[in-house]
């Protein structure tokens, strides 16, 4: 077991008000503590470890792609659960284990965060324990932190026990054989496939990568392949005319990374809407683990069908047997084409999950400022469908995805996003 550091200081307090309708957030935050007899816990150690997360994850292990969505989805389980353990007010997750009335919830919830990532990156433990040793610091000492403590660890030893064998970083062989509508490695890099075993990991809210499965691609020869071809080679190329400026725009600021995009989004979320604790917990929780498991459907998809790029698809049109498609052989995307396969798409998948969450927590009025690094421009998104609209078009707009993969995919995110919230992080009454 590892040391706690031992220094600590009065911590910041945040005061609001609780839960309110069907588990909706409240606008401003909350509510006392379980038993009424200390002070409300201070909710910036859910941010806080999100972004030693980011830092980790992202930064030190250079996760690929949509990866360190899962890995997300893991410590805010921990983190949820170690919180309303001691708080209450919602359901565990696959956990009905309650903590100690007089427990620190700020210090489960660090402790439950410095386990989950230590475990599974021990190479960052310097940054870990550091990020650790700065949390405890803000908690004074004494039994109720040293409870929080043991609890949180308990709640991440749950996790990492749900999480056992569960397909990750299983041997997965994927090199398909060249063929008309199959994924071959893309130029100028070549590179291949990311992750195949992604799509095989046991999903975090429910039984099987398999539940929220899509039909396969529409065939080569159909009218919808032929039109989606045409419009992603129409408004997707590197130079496009026909793409406007906003397009350009739009298509650049998606392509920052999008699990840090959203990480970065939901903790100034929290903050400005003033979450406590409890709120926080379920807020990061929710939205985690339910693009955990759309970018798990996503990739089961990618590499079942094994759906071959615009940038394939668009230069060797000839060879399509669809008289309505012409191969262009010099064709190139505004983007750089992912080392993974076109169907379904996974940046929209994942959207439509975040966007289903956040209109059921928040009523649908979702208020999302995210920052894109790739543009040095914020947008604000009041309304799922005008980010989803956005999201859709910034994939084809890219020339790195057809518009039925996107639309597919963002469907099917919505139904998860759904199912997450009917079955997971419920209210107790």
């Amino acid at each position: 077991m590892e040391a706690r550091p031992p220094s600590r200081t009065r911590r910041t307090l945040l005061v609001g008000l609780t839960a309110l309708g069907l588990g909706a957030l409240p606008r401003v935050a909350a509510a006392s503590p379980r038993d009424g007899s200390r002070a409300a816990a201070d909710a910036g150690v859910i941010a806080d470890w999100n972004k030693t997360a980011v830092d980790v994850v992202a930064g030190d292990a250079q996760r690929p792609s949509a990866e360190p969505f899962l890995w997300y989805g893991f410590v805010h389980a921990a983190v949820y659960n170690a919180v309303v353990g001691i708080e209450g007010r919602y359901a565990g997750y696959k956990w009905d284990v309650r903590g100690p009335r007089h427990a620190s919830s700020e210090a489960a919830a660090a402790a439950a965060a410095h386990r989950i990532l230590l475990t599974y990156f021990p190479a960052s433990q310097a940054r870990i324990d550091a990020a650790y040793s700065a949390s405890l610091a803000k908690i004074p000492a004494g039994p109720a932190a040293d409870q929080g403590v043991r609890f949180g660890e308990r709640a991440a030893d749950r996790i990492i026990r749900l999480r056992q064998d569960d397909g990750r970083n299983a041997d997965v062989p994927f090199d398909p054989a060249p063929a008309p509508g199959v994924w071959r490695p893309a130029p100028p890099g070549y590179s291949p496939a990311v992750d195949a075993w992604l799509g095989k990991v046991r999903p975090m809210t429910f039984d099987s990568p398999d539940r929220f499965m899509p039909g396969p691609p529409p065939a080569l020869t159909s009218q919808r392949y032929a039109r989606d071809v045409a419009e992603t080679k129409a408004v997707g190329g590197k130079n496009s005319a026909a793409r406007s400026a906003y397009g350009t725009e739009t298509a650049l600021f998606f392509s920052d990374p999008l699990p840090q995009q959203l990480q970065a989004g939901y903790r100034d979320h929290a903050a400005r809407h003033r979450l406590d604790i409890v709120e926080a917990a379920r807020f990061f929780a929710a939205l985690n683990t339910a693009a955990a498991d759309a970018t798990i459907t996503t990739w089961n998809a990618k590499f079942t069908y094994a759906f071959w790029r615009p940038i394939h698809a668009i230069r060797l049109a000839d060879t399509d047997g669809n008289p309505a498609t012409v191969a262009d052989p010099s064709w190139e995307p505004l983007l750089r084409t992912p080392p993974y396969p076109e169907y379904i798409g996974g940046h929209c998948t994942n959207d439509g999950a975040v966007m289903a969450v956040l209109d059921g927590l928040t009523g649908g009025d979702i208020d999302l400022r995210l920052y894109s690094a790739v543009t040095d421009t914020s947008r604000t998104y009041t309304r799922s469908a005008d980010f989803n609209r956005d999201v859709i078009n910034a994939r084809i707009w890219s020339g790195i995805h057809f518009r039925t993969a996107d639309v597919v995919g963002n469907l099917i995110g919505r139904d998860i996003g759904r199912w997450t919230l009917a079955h997971h992080f419920r209210p107790l009454r």
